[in-house]
């Protein structure tokens, strides 16, 4: 394959573009930048594989070249939320949860993490909620998988540039506006454990060994799931309904299990819905569905004719 014939998609470049930025970020306010010698190491690290997976991986060829070419990012996304961590206070060295928890008070007249917490919780409740907050680690890969087994790669691609323009935002965001949640915030105002048996033990589980502190704001959870439910909608598949459920019982496990604000929730989710409605309007191919549907009429009417 030759030079003149590298092919990036729009992830790539997101991707691409992402780790340009952050170099230039920690180059402009990493002090001492001997401390952020590992996170631009990364990024350009980073930067430079998604050029060679670009380089030597095509969805023309088979079998792991070509799913690797094109889910690539679902490995790297992992990453990129845990180099976020070493990177909270790279510009502002304290939270910013009194500024949010000020906002909500004067909002709802009451701190909602702490209303849960006095009149809410229950075992039966937390572990349903738990359960549609525990979808969340297996919605991206699910969602792709089917894509990719049904051909979809339209779809497949475009998708991929909502939730990588979501997720970088996201990040971004995490140390523009560092909160690092209410389960810190209001650790020793809390009178009960959210508690649940099964599927709280494993988002406990989960939070424990893959969180960081301080990426709260926004929701990127909420926000990649409601771009995940928008292409289930846009699709028409039979399945959207129960992406809804899912999605909205994330979103109130968010809050309920002590993850994120109520604020966090709504700026991820108009994330998520912005970072949609760009990929459906300027990513290729534009109205994939509708392409396709064309195609196929093109297809009968020849063979009618």
């Amino acid at each position: 394959m030759s030079t003149s014939a590298i092919r990036f998609y729009t992830f790539d470049k997101l991707f691409i573009g992402y780790c340009l930025l952050m170099v230039i970020t920690l180059l402009a306010f990493g002090r001492p930048l001997s401390n952020y010698l590992p996170a631009l190491l990364f990024y350009s690290s980073m930067g430079v594989l998604v050029v060679l997976i670009a380089r030597y991986l095509s969805i023309e060829q088979s079998g792991w070249r070509k799913l690797l070419r094109l889910l690539y990012p679902v490995i790297l996304f992992t990453f990129f939320y845990r180099m976020t961590g070493d990177l909270m206070h790279l510009i502002f060295s304290d939270f910013f949860d009194s500024q949010l928890v000020a906002f909500e008070l004067a909002l709802f007249g009451v701190h909602p993490t702490l209303y849960i917490d006095q009149h809410l919780l229950n075992t039966l409740t937390t572990e349903i909620i738990s359960f549609c907050y525990f979808s969340y680690y297996l919605m991206i890969p699910v969602f792709l998988a089917t894509l990719y087994y049904q051909q979809d790669l339209d779809n497949l691609k475009n998708s991929l540039s909502a939730i990588s323009i979501t997720f970088f935002l996201s990040y971004m965001l995490f140390f523009l506006y560092p909160v690092e949640g209410p389960r810190w915030h209001f650790a020793s105002e809390y009178i009960h454990q959210v508690s649940g048996p099964v599927f709280r033990r494993m988002v406990e589980f989960v939070i424990a060994n893959g969180a960081v502190r301080g990426g709260c704001m926004p929701s990127s959870h909420f926000g990649v799931a409601l771009v995940l439910v928008m292409y289930t909608f846009r699709r028409k598949q039979p399945s959207r309904w129960i992406w809804l459920l899912l999605t909205v019982g994330l979103s109130v496990g968010t809050v309920w299990g002590r993850f994120h604000y109520v604020s966090d929730v709504v700026v991820g989710g108009i994330i998520g819905l912005i970072s949609t409605l760009v990929a459906w309007r300027f990513v290729e191919p534009h109205n994939s569905g509708q392409n396709q549907q064309q195609k196929i009429t093109g297809v009968i009417k020849n063979h009618v004719a």
